[in-house]
């Protein structure tokens, strides 16, 4: 049991104790920190747990970039109760069933399963192993994300709540498919009127990677000039936006802009907004961290997709998150060996792992710069993003009103509420100054500019299923 006392409710400002009556040992770090005892907790904030909408595990077919054990412990270790993983997995998560001999298969077939989407749903059971993290899963909008030919909903269906539940057993009810997505690319124009009909065939949201280009590796401009390096043009990413918003308005289909990047992006998403299309974005931190300028220092290790834009572009980004243009923060956790980062501009991958260190960054930017409230930032990496993915994020105010409706200090003992296993929570130090340390991240890649960062606000535990699968307390 740890018993935390005098913690504050992230939204309310009431200072509460707060009693967690169980750990699951299995997902504590060997260098983690308690999972029992009775703490003064002055200081510290219980929030809902952080979500994230947009990672790549790289299993099945490149567990030696990430695995699912190793995505979800860097989740948890950052704050995370609930990711949306990517399809970009080898095979691609197009719900066809898998071919012996392909690339990645073996790892599916030799669990028994049929295709990714079987296989991540039952991950946890055929490697008899706990995961500190919910996951929900996105499918492809092309079948093998080639963008030639779009996914059958066929293939997948069967995978979604709300389709032959009495088929459904309980790990694909927790771990559903929740959105459709290329991320890597954009839909390709030909099949984006079919692939908006699955959606609304389906239920799912479309989530579009909202750029597009054929050359260049860095944004276009005087540092990629300076690097001798093909330079990628900012409106590659208005045309996505431009383009998807007439959709939104042809169809009514609610479209989710990911990793957006540019302030003629974020002009074209306002307005949209302000005329009631069903439009969201995220950015992500590196976005709001960083510009073009940092490739100077930090070379392949700040190679991304869509690029680090312009430090112009980086206000514009900062600014669209203050007047809430920008709906929820997502990470993009891109998995890369250093050996493949090191490759040069124009061969080395598009990435960087962000789940550890994305609230530290965040933090230190936008609460620490000035531009929003603590409140304001666990809203853009808890409550948006867990709405988005359709999941309810965790009251902690009602909890305690039902709890401890009466008391003067009240206390909240996750035990005793009406349902625990809908209780996940983030226990943060919004003050802590830290340095950020990728040797010491529990994700198995180390590909981040961030290192040596000193930045400020950090996750000391996690708490799923009102059980504690990670804790930095001491």
């Amino acid at each position: 049991m740890l018993i935390l006392r005098n913690i504050r409710v992230w939204d309310t400002g009431e200072i509460i104790d707060m009693v967690i009556p169980s750990a699951d040992a299995r997902n504590q770090p060997e260098d983690g920190g308690v999972i029992e005892g009775d703490f003064d907790a002055t200081g510290l904030t219980v929030a809902p747990g952080f979500a994230d909408p947009h990672v790549h595990f790289r299993d099945p077919g490149q567990t030696y970039k990430e695995s699912m054990v190793s995505g979800c412990r860097a989740a948890a270790s950052g704050g995370y109760t609930n990711v949306l993983i990517m399809p970009n997995t080898v095979p691609a998560m197009d719900g066809r069933a898998v071919k012996a001999g392909a690339s990645g298969a073996a790892e599916v077939l030799d669990a028994g399963c049929s295709d990714v989407i079987d296989y991540l749903q039952h991950y946890e059971r055929v490697h008899d192993v706990s995961l500190p993290v919910r996951y929900d899963l996105c499918v492809c909008a092309s079948k093998d994300r080639a963008g030639v030919e779009a996914s059958d909903p066929a293939d997948w269906l069967r995978h979604l709540d709300g389709h032959d539940m009495d088929g459904k057993d309980a790990w694909q009810l927790a771990h559903p498919v929740t959105a459709i997505s290329d991320d890597g690319a954009a839909v390709t124009p030909g099949l984006l009127d079919q692939v908006l009909a699955n959606v609304k065939k389906s239920g799912l949201y479309l989530i579009e990677h909202c750029e597009h280009h054929d050359t260049g590796a860095v944004n276009d401009g005087p540092v990629s000039r300076k690097l001798g390096v093909p330079g990628i043009p900012e409106d590659t990413e208005l045309k996505i936006v431009a383009r998807d918003i007439e959709k939104a308005r042809e169809t009514g289909v609610h479209i989710h802009f990911q990793h957006v990047s540019t302030a003629i992006s974020f002009d074209a998403i306002r307005k949209a907004k302000a005329e009631g299309l069903p439009i969201t974005c995220e950015t992500a931190p590196h976005y709001l961290a960083l510009c073009d300028e940092d490739l100077l220092e930090y070379g392949t290790l700040a190679k991304m997709n869509p690029p680090l834009r312009s430090a112009a572009d980086r206000q514009a980004t900062i600014a669209a998150i203050a007047d809430g243009t920008v709906d929820l923060l997502a990470t993009d956790h891109a998995p890369h060996t250093l050996e493949e980062k090191e490759r040069g501009f124009l061969e080395a991958p598009n990435g960087i792992i962000g789940l550890e260190c994305a609230y530290g960054v965040c933090h230190k930017v936008l609460v620490d710069g000035g531009y929003i409230s603590d409140q304001r930032l666990i809203e853009l990496m808890s409550v948006a993003p867990s709405r988005l993915m359709g999941h309810r994020p965790t009251d902690v105010a009602a909890l305690l009103n039902v709890t401890a409706p009466c008391a003067s200090k009240r206390t909240l003992d996750l035990s005793a509420v009406e349902h625990p296993e809908n209780v996940d929570l983030a226990i943060l130090n919004t003050s802590e100054a830290w340095t950020v340390d990728p040797e010491k991240f529990l994700s198995k890649a180390r590909n981040t500019p961030f290192g040596g960062w000193h930045v400020t606000g950090r996750p000391l535990a996690t708490v799923i299923g009102s059980t504690l699968v990670f804790s930095r307390i001491h």
